[in-house]
């Protein structure tokens, strides 16, 4: 247990650094330090990507909602009554008599 504690205690005292085999220990610290530094800024990115996104869904949301009002519009727009309403405003009306069906048949020439 004392080998435990003392090196505990040169690590707190920082003879970790100034050691003489502390070239060693700076490499290794230099590159966690790298690491975390390139993990963190990575995640700083995906934050961004994921508030992105989510802003991207929201309006993908409103534009769905959008899209089926604008298409119940036009779809009353496109039925037989209101055609009929706005024509007869420009003085047009329906015909009193159907419409009749014209066959055509073809005939085969020899």
């Amino acid at each position: 247990m004392g080998k435990v504690k003392q090196s505990i205690y040169d690590v707190l005292r920082g003879k970790f650094f100034v050691s003489e085999d502390a070239f060693k220990n700076w490499r290794i610290i230099i590159f966690v330090v790298i690491l975390l530094l390139f993990m963190i800024s990575r995640s700083h990115s995906t934050d961004k990507k994921v508030l992105k996104i989510a802003e991207l869904n929201k309006e993908i949301r409103e534009l769905k909602a959008e899209f089926v009002d604008t298409r119940t519009k036009v779809t009353r727009l496109e039925l037989e009554s209101e055609i009929q309403k706005k024509v007869v405003k420009r003085g047009l009306l329906p015909s009193k008599n159907p419409p009749k069906k014209i066959k055509v048949i073809a005939q085969k020439i020899e």
